[in-house]
């Protein structure tokens, strides 16, 4: 599967793209997806450990925790399992575990090494080392000191598995951690604590310290390989790859390391400036690209934007003295090259977004000849796929309520219970409702039985704890509720209304189980049954929580399976953002502009989910804003975007990306 922006798609590299060393300041391999660099570091690990045993040595690993290695431990058992790769010879030294933390808790380092690689492979238990979260204050110094002394009875680490935090840190080595540190206790910064917060189900519940290794003994290791995946790491990995090394950006430490590199997704890579602004390193050729359509349109948006100027206003010395004088020789004069991509952003302008009857959408990336014929189809069959209860109305609002108001025929798919995401308070003032409508009306004594289960629960619930079944039962109904009400405040029939509780998303907890053929069976029987025209599904992959990359896998899979249908072969695949980012300008295939008034009942609409108003509980990474506000905010930003580069002026634009899949292209 690709996401593709303007007619023409990006390369797809097989194998990892070059490093550009007249920019990066530390070698970085990216691949084009993450399951590809996570595949490849395992091989690495598991070569290195099968030739040291064929030399009748030791390994010694240094490992992380995190989402980012677990594909990498999963293919290390898949290897063990399937290939007969062996760990016996592998001595192990995590990075890093919370202080106090017991080894059983949930969100314990040492149980998630447990359940993602320990359990499965044969590293003998006596070879594993953790810093331990039990012990008293006063014992932790003396406990690092040993940990230390450990590894060097070891003979060192060979090859040391990182991740990078937002704030840059390497293991937990906040900013400001000298370069010489050693294992010790740490107090973390609130940047990683907000981020941690999903994981204990709220901040609050966050242990401020922590147990770490020191930079100084990551630098000592003999192979270092930092991971990262996602858009969400772009920034802070441009700053520890491009920016000199700095104390406030730990992982940019490596770059003083003899034998370390980035292993990096598309979307992670993003902000480095071959991936942000290639033209500004030398020759395309050299980076395996050259002047498509689409990198077009990103660099004339770019040069745009650097010297405040409207597209059409561009001239052939803004070109020249900005670094694109490579797309002169290739494309021809400004005048030429300005007309054409203003064009190209003009056509992604429509306020119909399933079609006018009788006319023809003129918006690029789709056949202009099948707009024709499908221009006497009306209503259009629409399904919009929602990965929790609120993320139709915030991410594409007011698109889905001029669907409706068009005359389509709107279908919403909620495809998780969101239940995780409600507060315990307020579950607590819905099952005292309940209970007190129960009295009024002389029913319910299951219910009243049911509500002391509940309030006894919430009275002794620990910190971090999963929701026993019955009090996620009324989370669950608590986001059904209010996705009911913000849909048919939309203009969705209630019979349109889908709840299809995927589930890999049941577990009560932060951490989900892997898609499975369940989530894409309920996926492909709502497609079938609705036969859709137009499918709109979440395209925002910085879901700190990973939901919104799940769910959509679970609709770009399920439109594979019926992708022989007849239907299916007409059916587009619309990408929506909105609650944590938004398009960039040259990747936005359909722009649906919003009255002052579309952008009020958008509002309506998102607060019809009361449980997520004031404050949500997992609100992502340092964003005090409610995502009402994000929206809007984003949408406001997008049209004045339009009006700098001399498009109509909006009050806002919610943005689209047309997907396309191998076997569509």
């Amino acid at each position: 599967m690709n996401v593709a922006s303007g007619t023409a798609t990006p390369p797809i590299y097989r194998g990892p793209l070059p490093h550009v060393h007249t920019v990066e300041r530390i070698p970085v391999t990216v691949y084009d997806q993450p399951g590809d660099a996570s595949r490849s570091v395992a091989r690495e690990i598991a070569d290195l450990v099968t030739e040291r045993a064929r030399a009748g040595l030791k390994t010694v690993l240094g490992l992380a925790t995190g989402s980012t290695p677990v594909g990498v431990y999963d293919e290390l058992i898949r290897l063990h399992r399937e290939e007969g790769v062996s760990f016996k010879t592998v001595v192990t030294f995590n990075l890093d575990e919370y202080w106090p933390m017991q080894p059983d808790a949930l969100q314990s380092y040492h149980r998630f090494m447990r359940e993602h690689l320990f359990d499965h492979v044969d590293i003998p238990a006596a070879a594993i080392h953790i810093p331990d979260g039990t012990l008293a204050r006063g014992d932790v110094a003396r406990a690092c000191g040993r940990y230390e002394e450990q590894i060097r009875e070891a003979g060192g680490i060979d090859l040391q598995v990182l991740g990078i935090g937002r704030t840059g840190h390497i293991g937990f080595n906040e900013p400001g951690s000298p370069l010489d540190s050693r294992t010790r206790l740490i107090t973390l910064d609130s940047v990683t604590r907000s981020d941690a917060a999903s994981d204990f189900f709220g901040e609050w519940n966050v242990p401020r310290q922590a147990i770490t290794m020191g930079v100084g003994s990551i630098l000592d290791a003999r192979r270092v390989v930092l991971l990262a995946f996602g858009e969400h790491k772009a920034p802070i990995v441009r700053k520890a790859v491009e920016e000199p090394p700095c104390s406030h950006v730990t992982a940019s430490a490596l770059q003083q390391h003899a034998d370390a590199r980035f292993v990096l997704d598309r979307a992670a890579a993003a902000r480095l400036t071959r991936f942000e602004s290639p033209w500004l390193v030398g020759p395309l050729d050299t980076m395996g690209l050259e002047w498509t359509e689409s990198l077009t349109r990103k660099a004339v948006i770019w040069l745009a934007i650097t010297l405040g100027k409207p597209i059409l206003k561009l001239t052939d010395e803004d070109y020249n003295e900005h670094g694109l004088q490579d797309l002169l020789s290739n494309r021809g004069r400004a005048y030429d090259i300005n007309i054409e991509v203003f064009r190209a952003m003009q056509d992604t302008i429509t306020g119909w977004p399933a079609g006018k009857p009788g006319s023809p959408r003129r918006i690029r990336g789709l056949d202009q000849a099948a707009e024709v014929r499908k221009a006497t189809e009306f209503p259009k069959r629409v399904i919009v796929f929602s990965p929790h209860p609120d993320d139709d109305v915030i991410s594409m609002g007011g698109t889905f309520i001029r669907l409706c108001e068009q005359g389509h025929e709107v279908h919403v798919a909620y495809q998780t219970s969101g239940n995780i995401a409600v507060w315990d308070e307020s579950a607590d003032r819905h099952v005292d409702f309940v209970e007190e409508f129960c009295r009024a009306f002389g029913v319910g004594a299951k219910a009243e039985e049911v509500a002391d289960k509940v309030r006894t629960f919430l009275k002794t619930k620990p910190a971090g704890a999963v929701d026993l079944a019955e009090l996620q039962l009324v989370k669950g109904l608590i986001r059904r509720t209010e996705a009911r009400a913000g849909a048919r405040y939309s203009g969705v029939k209630p019979e349109h209304i889908h709840f299809l509780d995927l589930p890999f998303y049941e577990t009560g907890k932060v951490r989900k189980l892997p898609i499975g053929p369940r989530d894409i069976a309920i996926t492909v029987d709502l497609l079938e049954r609705v036969k859709p025209h137009q499918v709109y599904a979440a395209g925002d992959l910085s879901d700190p929580h990973g939901t919104h990359r799940v769910c959509l896998s679970a609709v770009t899979q399920a439109l594979e399976q019926v992708k022989d249908r007849e239907w299916a072969k007409q059916c587009e695949l619309w990408l929506y953002r909105g609650a944590w980012q938004e398009w960039e300008p040259h990747e936005i295939e359909m722009a649906v502009p919003l009255s002052p008034d579309e952008v009020e009942r958008k509002r309506m609409a998102i607060f019809k989910h009361e449980s997520q108003k004031d404050r949500a509980l997992f609100p992502g990474p340092s964003d005090p804003r409610e995502f009402w506000q994000r929206a809007e905010d984003r949408n406001r930003d997008t049209a004045r975007l339009y009006d700098k580069l001399g498009l109509p002026e909006y009050e806002a634009i919610e943005g689209f990306v047309l997907h396309k899949t191998e076997s569509r292209k």
